[in-house]
């Protein structure tokens, strides 16, 4: 993964325009990390490196500096998941997500060649900030984040790691692990969803076109989407060169309510209701799983 990223910082990228409505203006280079907020990061990560073959990368705790959270970084080929548990405090924000939604995720992480044009571009056209750029480095260099707020209380953050050889981000070290099972096929993120209240999808659906210059690449009504009881909508919204693919999801009526209004009614809002991964067997990736 680090060779990957040391390479990937040295290339000059040509965005070839996939899908014409999209205007790329930030331009994203692809999914940097997911980080879920959870009440045991490290008995989160065992599980997510016993069941689905991920690997130890990075960890970040009161050995390393960080005095408010403990975070363990796994990682399988193109995919870096987080997972982070809050230290004892006053006024803490993780401690809140987990109180009101139990383990999930907060931060859809972003990678762009530019995080402060990225932040400047997404605020002046409607986004609320997360927070403005920043900057943290370490004896491997810098790296530049910046966030704005999405739907419910979830995140976009941008990283800017051009600058940085790091094994992950300032702040951060290796995690040395005798237990690394092997990997099940997993190859990065093909698409993560948001589900969002009643009458709320096309107003997310506007967000991502005006704020990110994103299009809709196809949308679902309750007739395509549904059972005998059970219905919602979705709309799927890509960026101009497809590695980024968010579907959008509301509650459509039916006889019994909506796996979509259940999803809001246990969660206490809108959030990330999946996160879908490619694979090139998917066949094999399962039974492993399955074994495991």
């Amino acid at each position: 993964m680090k060779d990957d990223l040391t390479k990937a910082n040295n290339t000059t990228y040509s965005f070839e325009k996939i899908f014409p409505d999209a205007q790329d203006f930030l331009p994203l280079l692809g999914t940097d990390y997911v980080e879920f907020y959870v009440g045991n990061a490290k008995q989160a990560a065992h599980f997510y490196k016993t069941a689905f073959g991920f690997q130890s990368l990075a960890y970040a705790g009161l050995e390393t500096g960080v005095t408010d959270r403990t975070s363990y970084v796994l990682v399988q080929d193109k995919i870096r998941l987080v997972f982070t548990t809050p230290m004892p405090g006053e006024n803490n924000e993780i401690f809140d997500h987990i109180k009101k939604h139990g383990d999930g995720v907060k931060v859809l992480a972003l990678w762009v060649d530019d995080a402060t044009k990225a932040w400047e571009e997404t605020t002046k056209r409607g986004a609320e900030s997360y927070f403005s750029p920043r900057t943290e480095k370490d004896a491997d260099g810098e790296v530049i984040k910046s966030g704005i707020k999405i739907y419910g209380d979830t995140v976009h953050v941008f990283i800017e790691r051009k600058n940085y050889k790091g094994t992950f981000l300032p702040g951060f070290e290796k995690w040395e692990s005798d237990y690394n099972p092997e990997t099940v096929g997993l190859k990065f993120i093909d698409h993560m969803v948001a589900n969002v209240g009643w009458n709320e999808m096309n107003i997310w659906e506007k967000f991502y076109n005006d704020v990110m210059g994103f299009a809709n690449l196809i949308t679902f009504d309750d007739k395509d989407i549904s059972t005998q009881f059970t219905a919602l909508m979705s709309k799927v919204m890509t960026n101009g060169n497809g590695r980024i693919k968010f579907p959008i999801n509301e509650p459509a009526k039916g006889k019994k309510k909506s796996q979509i209004e259940e999803y809001l009614d246990f969660y206490d809002g809108p959030g990330v209701q999946h996160i879908a991964i490619a694979t090139d067997d998917i066949v094999s990736t399962v039974a492993q799983m399955a074994k495991r």
